[in-house]
């Protein structure tokens, strides 16, 4: 299969003297106090599980936004620091915001208007010709920041995500001799929902600065393809994924992000993740309780309401498990200042303490709700005590999490719930795919899950658990890689991580 080793060797046999470059609005590492002492960690999402292992298998530079109070303390003159802290095998430079910035940029017009917009989760998008203003200045300081990184070197920039539309154009004005590639992680919609960006124009024209742009699947590459082809005028090339405008070429493609399978299936079994599972299971009294685990940043794409009501009604139908059965939501909060994800935790734990009171008896209740920021390794460890993984976002790119629980299952039991409406649906085929939208199917589902024979159990997981470990998140590096430097991309035989 991929591995690390591979794709560092890909990376300095193709890319020679080029330099590699992330930009990501997320930093992969932040620094707090604790007390009077400094120490850091690594915060949860999607984009940064995918991404480290591409930059400790490549060196280079991540660029991102500092988020963390004591970040300045740690950075040198450059404001820049070697990644992982304990072991430096790359560069974070991070990118400071004033409060103003962050709120127009951040969460004003990326998380107020392009999330919505891009996931069509009924939450109206807000556009502002301020805030988009304040958009555009980020990316120049972002650019500007890539600009001092590169100088006169050659360079591949892999920008990530719906924080950066305009970054392409605004970099290629800046620096000469740059490629960039960038990973849209989150759906893009059908052109008569972007009909609403009143940006649009502009917005797309940035877009196709870029050499390649990618997408999760294909259905999100033909919505952009749609797109491009109402709004701006351009040359679109529907069998070949490409589009022509001013001169450039960009190729739209289809890649599909997952994880690093090894490092997770290598974790869930080593010693201090096992007692950690012993010491979670009696912290909240799970033994011999059939548990059932959600891994969120509390978000309304995520489905979470759906989930609490679909537990709710998964009682009422099957009474025979009122306390056997604990559902453990680990939700990190997010977006706090955003009136929508406020409102969403407040209904969140109201409906907690509803269902909770409804059903609950001495020492037992049936829904656990963990707010925090979780460890990588607090997750791996709640996956290995979970019977049923409970996945059942509204609209999804991807979702990491669905391929994390399938990687920290080594003894091969354990059921994956999914919606249909995650990219990872599409490839993790063997789980239980369920309509979040339809409560009642959500809460048979869930029954469908707790009484799987193990012999069922074994037979899915082991199929994506092969999927998971062949489509890793190093062969993504190295298929985009492929597509942009036009290499001939080559498949390693596979075989499942059982350890």
């Amino acid at each position: 299969m991929w591995t690390r080793e591979k794709l560092s060797e890909l990376i300095k046999s193709k890319l020679g003297d080029r330099l590699l470059v992330v930009v990501s609005n997320r930093e992969p590492y932040v620094h707090v106090f604790d007390g009077d002492d400094v120490k850091y960690y690594v915060p949860p999402g999607g984009l940064v599980t995918a991404l480290e292992p591409i930059m400790e298998a490549s060196g280079g530079y991540w660029v991102a936004q500092a988020s963390g109070e004591a970040d300045n303390l740690v950075v040198d003159e450059r404001n820049e620091i070697g990644c992982p802290p304990e072991n430096p095998n790359f560069t974070l430079r991070r990118v400071f915001l004033s409060k103003e910035e962050i709120t127009g940029f951040y969460y004003n017009f990326a998380n107020g208007g392009m999330w919505p917009l891009c996931h069509v989760a009924f939450i109206r998008p807000r556009f502002e010709a301020a805030d988009y203003q304040m958009y555009k200045a980020v990316q120049e300081k972002y650019a500007d920041a890539i600009a001092e990184i590169v100088g006169d070197r050659p360079a591949f920039v892999f920008i990530q995500d719906y924080h950066f539309a305009n970054l392409a154009r605004i970099l290629k004005e800046k620096v000469r001799n740059v490629v960039t590639a960038q990973f849209w992680h989150i759906p893009w919609p059908n052109s008569e929902v972007v009909r609403i960006l009143p940006f649009k124009e502009e917005l797309l024209d940035n877009l196709l600065y870029n050499d390649l742009l990618a997408f999760q699947v294909q259905y999100h590459v033909m919505n952009f393809l749609d797109t491009v082809n109402r709004y701006i005028e351009s040359r679109v090339e529907y069998d070949v994924s490409r589009i022509n405008r001013g001169g450039r070429t960009t190729l739209l493609r289809a890649f599909p992000i997952s994880i690093d399978f090894e490092h997770v299936s290598r974790l869930s079994a080593s010693a201090p993740i096992m007692n950690m599972r012993q010491e979670l299971i009696k912290k909240y009294r799970l033994k011999d309780k059939i548990v059932a685990v959600g891994v969120d940043r509390i978000d309304y794409t995520k489905g979470i309401i759906e989930r609490f009501r679909a537990v709710d009604r998964f009682l009422e139908k099957n009474p025979q498990y009122v306390g056997k059965f604990v559902y453990v939501q680990l939700g990190a909060l997010s977006r706090m200042q955003i009136p929508a994800y406020r409102e969403l935790n407040d209904s969140l734990n109201d409906m907690m303490v509803s269902i909770n009171e409804k059903y609950q008896s001495l020492g037992w209740k049936p829904i656990i709700f963990a707010r925090a920021n979780h460890s990588k390794e607090s997750v791996v460890a709640w996956n290995g005590i979970g019977n049923v993984s409970l996945v059942t976002s509204l609209h999804d790119g991807m979702n990491l999490v669905a391929k994390e629980f399938v990687a920290s299952r080594n003894d091969l039991s354990g059921v994956l719930v999914l919606s249909e409406f995650t990219g990872a649906a599409r490839e993790l085929v063997d789980s239980v795919q369920i309509n979040p939208y339809f409560i009642d199917g959500l809460a048979d589902a869930i029954k469908t899950a707790i009484e799987m024979p193990l012999e069922e159990q074994q037979r899915r997981m082991t199929r994506m658990r092969e999927a998971i470990s062949q489509q890793n998140v190093y062969r993504w590096a190295a298929k985009i890689l492929s597509e942009i430097f036009n290499f001939e991309f080559v498949e390693y035989d596979t075989e499942v991580v059982d350890t």
